[in-house]
């Protein structure tokens, strides 16, 4: 084998590892996406039971019970539509009924109701998923605590 054979083998092994590294890496993160949705879009979406999404929009008012132990029962709104969720498990200190959420998990098979295995609530008044506060914004369901700030003399200083 000459020089100029043997270098060109070690690039072609170089980058058949590389290729095999890409490959691997892809295939793992495609295991793990879960797609967002809010409620109004799982009317359209063809959601199998089983695939794992996020769910987000709100906790809609008297909706949350409380089943045996650690299950939680609520319903996640967006204004336009709503899916009942079970939960079981610690909620966050800040879940509460009105407030924005972000589940995620799969539906049932026998039902439509949704499955989650982890729950996310907002962490304080500024924070709000991009997905869910834009959504909830377009329909009139959510205001931006800052622009009712704005004018208030909050923050100003005498």
């Amino acid at each position: 084998m000459t020089r100029k054979q043997k270098r060109l083998a070690v690039i072609a092994g170089g980058m058949s590892f590389i290729l095999v590294a890409v490959l691997l890496v892809m295939f793992a993160f495609s295991q793990s996406v879960a797609y967002f949705f809010m409620p109004a879009d799982l009317a359209t979406a063809d959601i199998k039971p089983g695939t794992r999404i996020r769910l987000g929009g709100l906790v809609a008012e008297g909706s949350v019970k409380r089943g045996q132990g650690s299950t939680v029962s609520f319903t996640v709104t967006d204004g336009t539509g709503s899916v009942p969720v079970t939960y079981s498990g610690l909620l966050p200190d800040l879940f509460r009924e009105g407030q924005g959420v972000v589940t995620e998990g799969s539906f049932e098979p026998t039902s439509r109701n949704f499955v989650a295995d982890s729950v996310l609530a907002k962490h304080d008044e500024n924070y709000m998923p991009k997905e869910v506060a834009d959504r909830l914004k377009a329909d009139g369901t959510w205001k931006d605590p800052d622009e009712n700030a704005q004018g208030t003399g909050k923050g100003m200083t005498n």
